[in-house]
């Protein structure tokens, strides 16, 4: 496709693709609950590492060390891990490596918002199969729907933006539908947050099925969002595929001696998730008592229905110095944050839900 202004011919589904959106800043008096960040400072122990990184030279692109690590965790062989700049950017690489033009990927609707323009960007068709009355993955649906063209289906669990989870028994009846010559990644970004339950856990289902990817990242629990450093586990011949698609030494040097030091300071890590998980709860259940139907978070972030009051609802919780991620016409998304943004929060969720014509029909599930 060409313009008067660009005579040069591009993708006339890459024009009309809109680019994805990062989670909007925060003004110094307000709190940035937008994107789904980890509140807390990085440990001493990562800046250190950090610092101790040579910048002048390459990294190693391999990622050795890391995946060695990483494969010792899973119980996986070094081949059968595959490191990225970010979770996202694996992804990209495996939907790129399995599906092109004429080729479809289903996903739960609505899920992950860069899942669109991934397919895209590989030549593919999405195939959106919308979520359940509670916000979850409609398993069953999604099987159905697929044929011949399916080259990749995507589960997200917990799903972002809803925070819902897949249970264990749920996703294996829901592989067994699927044909093997089908890849199957299971995203998990959030799965740190879950806690003890019933949901899926990757590590749990690796080697049982010879289609499943499992993706996980440091940017979340760990605190690493701004180094871009994610991974799969996976089937040695499918992550080598992904390597052939990837953007050389994009996994930096500094991110890799930070996600090594996380891992060998896991403890201190995971006691702030675990304040997190506590902290989300607690929002919850106020909510639950404000009137709203809000589905049990799993995630480190809440999901609110305000359908065609979306773009009003942000404004609200904007003037109480609450930043969100609006998805309108659907709903809110508001990240678990600093302590402190909790009255503020709830201040503004009690005075939305006044204004909805109703919050939901559906009950809260917990």
């Amino acid at each position: 496709m060409t313009t008067p202004d660009s005579p040069v011919r591009l993708r006339p589904d890459i024009l009309a693709l809109a680019a994805y959106r990062q989670g909007r800043p925060a003004a110094d008096d307000a709190f940035k609950l937008s994107s789904n960040e980890n509140p807390f400072d990085p440990i001493p122990e990562v800046l250190a590492a950090i610092t101790a990184s040579s910048i002048n030279r390459y990294p190693d692109a391999a990622g050795i060390t890391l995946r060695t690590r990483l494969g010792e965790r899973f119980g996986v062989g070094l081949e059968q891990v595959h490191l990225g700049a970010g979770s996202v950017s694996v992804l990209s690489q495996l939907i790129q490596a399995a599906a092109g033009a004429g080729d479809e990927v289903i996903y739960a609707w609505r899920s992950f918002e860069a899942y669109p323009g991934l397919v895209v960007v590989a030549g593919a068709t999405s195939v959106k199969v919308p979520n359940t009355a509670g916000d979850g993955h409609d398993l069953d649906a999604m099987a159905a729907a697929v044929t011949e063209r399916t080259r990749v289906i995507i589960v997200c669990s917990p799903n972002n933006p809803t925070s819902t989870v897949v249970a264990a028994d749920a996703f294996d009846a829901f592989m067994a539908k699927i044909p093997t010559s089908v890849l199957v990644v299971l995203d998990e970004a959030y799965i740190e947050f879950v806690g003890e339950g019933e949901s899926v856990n990757g590590r749990d289902v690796l080697g049982r099925y010879p289609n499943l990817v499992v993706l996980r990242t440091f940017s979340k629990a760990y605190g690493l969002a701004g180094l871009r450093i994610g991974y799969a586990i996976g089937p040695q011949y499918i992550l080598d595929a992904a390597r052939s698609t990837s953007i050389p030494l994009s996994v930096t040097e500094p991110a890799q001696r930070a996600a090594i030091a996380s891992l060998d300071h896991e403890e201190v890590l995971f006691e702030r998730v675990a304040g997190l998980r506590v902290l989300r709860d607690q929002v919850w259940q106020s909510l639950l008592a404000q009137g709203w139907a809000v589905p049990k978070p799993y995630g480190n972030f809440v999901w609110l229905e305000t359908g065609d009051q979306t773009e009003r609802a942000a404004e609200v919780f904007a003037a109480h110095g609450i930043v969100t991620r609006p998805f309108h016409p659907e709903g809110i998304r508001i990240s678990i944050g600093e302590a402190q943004s909790v009255d503020s929060l709830l201040m503004a969720s009690a005075e939305v839900v006044r204004f909805l014509p109703e919050t939901s029909s559906k009950p809260a599930l917990g």
